[in-house]
C-alpha cells in the first residue's frame, strides 16, 4: 500500500494564511463567511468544478479554527473562553463530516462527471465486462431470383403480370413502364423490381404502399427482412433503400 502524502507547501501556506486571517478577524465577520462557503458547497455542488468545491472544502476545515480562536479572545481568553472553543470545535467539526458525508454520497451516486476516476474504480467490472457500442447485427441479404417474361413469371402473390410493349400490366391496371422483361419478387411478394433497358439502372414498386422508385445506376444485390438492398457496381457495400433514396430517388 502506499505511503499517504502530506499537502504540499502550494497547499499548506494558504490554508495556513486563511486560519490566520479568520483568528485575526472578529467572530461576527469569520462565522458568516464560514457559512456563506458551506451554503455554496451545498447548493451549488452540481455547478462547481471539482477543483473549486475541493478548495471551498478545505477553507471550510482550516477556517473553523480561526473563527473559534477568534471566539475565545473575544470571550477574553480565560478558561471559560477555551472551554467554549473546544466545544465549537467538536460541534463544528461534527456537522462539517456530516456535510462532507453527504458531499461524497451525492457524488458517488449521480456525478460522474465530477469524479470519473472514482466511479471508474468502484465500477470497473461492471465496465471492463459490459459491450462497447451498439450491438451488433449480421445482416445476410437472400438474393433476387430473376426471372424473364418471356417464359413466364411467378408472383408470390398470385397475381397475372403480364409484359407488352416494353411495360408490365398487373391485373389491378397498375403498369410500370420503360424497363427490361427482367424482374424479380421479394420473398413475400411485396416488392416487384425490374431492370432498365442496357443496365442503365433498376425500377422498384412497393406494391404495399404504392410507391415507385426509379434509380439510376443502381442495382438490385437482394432482400432482407422484405427490404431492397442496392449497390452502384458490383463489389460495392450494399446499402438499404432509404439510404440510397438519401442520395439518388429519381421517381
Amino acid at each position: 500500500m502506499a505511503a499517504s502524502r502530506w499537502p504540499g507547501w502550494n497547499v499548506v501556506l494558504p490554508a495556513l494564511a486563511w486560519t490566520v486571517l479568520l483568528g485575526l478577524l472578529p467572530w461576527w465577520l469569520g462565522l458568516p463567511l464560514l457559512f456563506a462557503l458551506a451554503a455554496a458547497v451545498l447548493l451549488l455542488q452540481h455547478r462547481l468544478a471539482g477543483e473549486h468545491a475541493t478548495l471551498i472544502r478545505r477553507g471550510l476545515r482550516w477556517g473553523l479554527p480561526g473563527v473559534l480562536f477568534a471566539v475565545q479572545r473575544t470571550l477574553g481568553g480565560d478558561a471559560f473562553a477555551w472551554g467554549a472553543a473546544l466545544l465549537g470545535a467538536l460541534t463544528g467539526y461534527t456537522l462539517l463530516a456530516g456535510l462532507e458525508a453527504w458531499l461524497d454520497r451525492s457524488r458517488r451516486h449521480g456525478s460522474w462527471r465530477r469524479d470519473p476516476t472514482a466511479a471508474a474504480s468502484a465500477e470497473w467490472p461492471e465496465l471492463a465486462m459490459a459491450p462497447i457500442g451498439p450491438p451488433a447485427e449480421i445482416i445476410e441479404l437472400q438474393l433476387p431470383a430473376w426471372q424473364s417474361a418471356e417464359t413466364g413469371l411467378l408472383d408470390p402473390l398470385a397475381h397475372r403480370v403480364e409484359y407488352h410493349g416494353g411495360g408490365f400490366v398487373f391485373s389491378d391496371g397498375s403498369r410500370i413502364d420503360g424497363v427490361s422483361p427482367q424482374v424479380a419478387f421479394s420473398p413475400a411478394g411485396r416488392w416487384f423490381g425490374a431492370r432498365m433497358p442496357n443496365g442503365r439502372g433498376i425500377v422498384l414498386w412497393d406494391r404495399e404502399r404504392h410507391q415507385r422508385h426509379r434509380l439510376r445506376g443502381w442495382q438490385l444485390c437482394g432482400w432482407y427482412r422484405e427490404q431492397p438492398w442496392l449497390s452502384r457496381r458490383e463489389g460495392d457495400m450494399p446499402l438499404a433503400l432509404p439510404a440510397v433514396l438519401g442520395r439518388d430517388d429519381e421517381d
